[in-house]
């Protein structure tokens, strides 16, 4: 009866069957590439039905709100309210109402915002500048400064306390790119010129631009990536083909992995636009393969022979790291963050396409590489030659003899870095996200420190009873809460209602100081309202109370986009509510800086049930791995030691714990772990080909195991993370500050991981030998 080959052994004796049919299935998954679709709004960050998404849709829709709107600010040092100044902000304001995409109707700016005043004895309710025109003198002019500056709603909204800077505000209709329209504005403020500076902010811009800049970045980093990669192994090889061999696998995956996401029909969201580089950095796990095949083929083996020997050596190696990877990004599927779920989607699927891989494809093109190319790249491949080996021996050898000095030393840097791991704050802040020069950052921070700001979140005041709104003692409530919420450094203004029967108040009273102040009957403000309503933008009105008038919208303006500014605003909402007697009204947080602080506590929690469920089923993994607990527990400890040494070093330098770090937290699991994988597995195969069947391993057959793993195996460790690293190096380059922070983190961990691996497993094996290296049991 035939023996049943193997798949490895049907790869190599049939290699362009398989090339055939791998690149068959390429081309298929290659033609959904067609169908990609780019989405950055961060309320696709959670599902529809997800509370949050629920909630702030019904309160735009109460209020008639734009999802989105754009701040543009003009700063004029010599001041804004002049001729020549006042002619750009009307021009700019009447050209941007014409931008496809902009609401024009409910444009705020000078020409546009409603003032209320009295004239005559009569309530006046009308545009601040009525008939859109330049102030024809210095009278005029002067009347506009005390018109603007008696009306506290337009301070810090669209006047400067200074009044060098101003602002208008461009909401944009649903669907609409804030980038274009960002863009179309730059082209506006630019024909204007002179002394004027304008600066373009807001959520849609930094969102929008955020995508466009991230499509960009998938379709430059990733070639540069392989090409960096390809260069590293030629160096590492100075073979083309071994090179190239390496390579191919990594396109493979990538198109593969994205032609199923983008088939599915997902579209491509900020993680799923690293997913290429992920990749191609993970496909380097095959360099196991090589690193081996050439130490076998240099040995004298017939290539055929070296191919099936090298996957029998390396083999179970292979699949439990790719399976740890998987699952470290598998681990993600557990996310209710719909991108993070897709990114972990993808590459999990795309670490199993390589594992298919490493058994069919590498088998495969392996034997179209002639002998003599093979045996030019496997002549400098000798265990113990050359200064990579010796180096990694001497590492090895440190571990090896002085372990406990060694893990000593490793013991003092842990806790220096729980030190620094206690410093990490918890933030997301999507502007932050651009480097600190672009012109994003320096808009918003100019806005930001002249104006109300450019983050916008709502508290909603809601009631059971119908026209509770009207009543002087809910007025009363929610301006006594926006006094106190004006109180917080992140808080740059706050606007009601309230403010609007207040004015009317003071106005209708000859502007006494003392009927700054909400009316003492609910028949009065309700006469005041109406009034209002009569002659004001439909939109004033309504972004702030219902027509049932049971629920009342305080627009809160933040100075910063970070995560922690609307937990601050939150908290003093409670603390109001507590030391306030409860009329009946119930406060509700909504608005955009709202929703980015529910998916930033997404995020961390996800990532907390990621990080949790993946360590538990990689230590599964490995221990059955092992067919040990302490094998698994000692391979978890180079990972570790890498992972708190990173994170304590963020926290040493200030940085934010933020969402790529934190996902990267469970990508981290699966990738480092690969290496002690490898190093205990060829580890175990040496020492049980060294040792006395009978008894437990001699000390010198232990430290001989150990330093040949280190110089043989250790060498594919070091090559898989200086490719990885060099692939992820790329990203140190990009203009967006996650795809850095990604670049870094990674490249770091890889590096650290390998060192750790091959000096401090020694270490703990020689440590731990009588626990982890117990004789044979004799038989029968």
């Amino acid at each position: 009866m035939q023996e049943k080959k193997s798949i490895v052994e049907f790869s190599v004796d049939h290699p362009r069957l398989v090339l055939v049919v791998t690149a068959a299935l390429t081309v298929l998954f290659l033609t959904q590439f067609q169908k990609i679709r780019i989405d950055t709004n961060p309320k696709n960050m959670l599902p529809q039905t997800s509370s949050v998404r629920v909630w702030n849709d019904e309160v735009e829709k109460a209020f008639g709100l734009h999802e989105d709107t754009i701040v543009v600010g003009i700063v004029n040092e010599d001041g804004v309210l002049n001729r020549r100044t006042l002619g750009k902000v009307i021009r700019m304001t009447d050209e941007a109402a014409r931008i496809k995409g902009v609401a024009a109707s409910d444009i705020t700016g000078f020409p546009t915002i409603t003032n209320v005043t009295v004239e005559h004895g009569v309530l006046r309710v009308a545009p601040l500048m009525e008939a859109a025109a330049v102030p024809g003198d210095d009278k005029e002019a002067d009347e506009l400064r005390e018109s603007l500056f008696a009306n506290p709603m337009f301070i810090d909204r669209v006047i400067s306390k200074d009044g060098k800077t101003t602002a208008v505000y461009v909401p944009l209709e649903k669907g609409a790119n804030g980038k274009e329209v960002a863009d179309k504005l730059r082209e506006i403020v630019k024909k204007e010129g002179g002394p004027e500076k304008y600066h373009i902010a807001g959520d849609p811009v930094a969102r929008d631009t955020f995508g466009a800049e991230m499509f960009k970045l998938m379709g430059i980093f990733s070639p540069i990536a392989g090409m960096i990669m390809f260069a590293v192994a030629y160096v590492m090889f100075r073979s083309f083909f071994l090179a190239a061999s390496i390579m191919i696998p990594a396109m493979v995956i990538i198109i593969w992995s994205m032609g199923l996401l983008i088939g599915m029909g997902f579209p491509v969201h900020i993680m799923s636009s690293m997913s290429p580089v992920f990749l191609m950095a993970i496909a380097t796990d095959s360099i196991h393969i090589f690193n081996e095949f050439c130490f076998r083929f240099r040995e004298g083996k017939e290539r055929k022979a070296a191919i099936i020997e090298t996957m029998k050596a390396v083999g179970v190696p292979l699949v439990y790291s790719d399976l740890t990877t998987a699952v470290g990004f598998g681990s993600l599927l557990l996310a209710n963050i719909i991108p993070v779920k897709v990114f972990g989607l993808g590459v999990a699927f795309g670490t199993l396409v390589l594992l298919l891989s490493s058994f069919t494809l590498i088998p495969a093109f392996l034997m179209f590489i002639g002998d003599e190319k093979l045996s030019r790249a496997s002549s400098r491949e000798e265990a113990g030659a050359g200064r990579t080996p010796a180096l990694l021996s001497r590492l090895a050898g440190l571990g090896a003899m002085r372990p406990k000095a060694t893990v000593a030393v490793g013991f003092v840097l842990l806790i220096i870095a729980v030190a620094g791991v206690t410093m990490i704050s918890v933030n997301n802040n999507m502007v932050g996200w651009f480097k600190k020069g672009s012109d994003i950052r320096r808009a918003d921070a100019v806005i930001n420190s002249s104006l109300g700001g450019t983050s916008l979140a709502y508290v909603v005041a809601v009631s059971d009873e119908e026209d509770f709104i009207k009543t002087p003692e809910a007025m009363r409530y929610i301006d006594g809460l926006q006094r106190r919420l004006e109180r917080l450094k992140v808080v740059g203004k706050t606007a009601s209602v309230v403010d609007y029967v207040k004015r009317i108040n003071l106005v209708l009273h000859d502007n006494d100081p003392k009927y700054d102040s909400v009316p003492g009957a609910k028949g009065t403000i309700g006469q005041y309202l109406f009034l209002f309503g009569m002659s004001a933008r439909p939109s004033d009105l309504d972004s702030v109370v219902d027509y049932p008038f049971r629920r009342a919208n305080v627009w809160v303006q933040l100075k910063t986009w970070d995560a922690g500014a609307m937990r601050d605003v939150m908290k003093a909402v409670d603390e109001y509510k507590r030391a306030n007697q409860d009329i009946g009204l119930e406060l509700k947080p909504a608005g955009i800086a709202y929703f980015n602080l529910v998916w930033n506590d997404e995020v961390l929690w996800d990532m907390l049930k990621g990080f949790i469920f993946a360590m538990a089923v990689i230590f599964v993994i490995l221990s059955y791995n092992f067919r040990s607990v302490k094998w698994a527990a000692v391979a978890y400890m180079p990972l570790l030691f890498t992972i708190t040494l990173i994170y304590g070093v963020i926290g040493f330098m200030g940085k934010d714990f933020d969402m790529p770090i934190a996902v990267l937290s469970c990508l981290s699991l699966g990738m480092a772990v690969d290496f002690s994988i490898h190093f205990i597995g060829r580890f175990r195969q040496r020492l049980a080909e060294a040792s006395s069947p009978a008894g437990t391993p001699a000390s010198t057959d232990i430290t001989e195991a150990l330093l040949w793993t280190a110089s043989r195996p250790g060498r594919g460790i070091m090559r898989n993370a200086v490719l990885f690293a060099s692939a992820f190096s790329v990203m140190l380059f990009a203009p967006l500050t996650p795809y850095i922070t990604v670049g870094a983190f990674i490249a770091a961990m890889m590096m650290l991981s390998a060192f750790f691996t091959i000096i401090y497993l020694p270490a703990l094996i020689v440590l731990m030998k009588g626990r982890l290296l117990k004789p044979a049991k004799p038989v029968g």
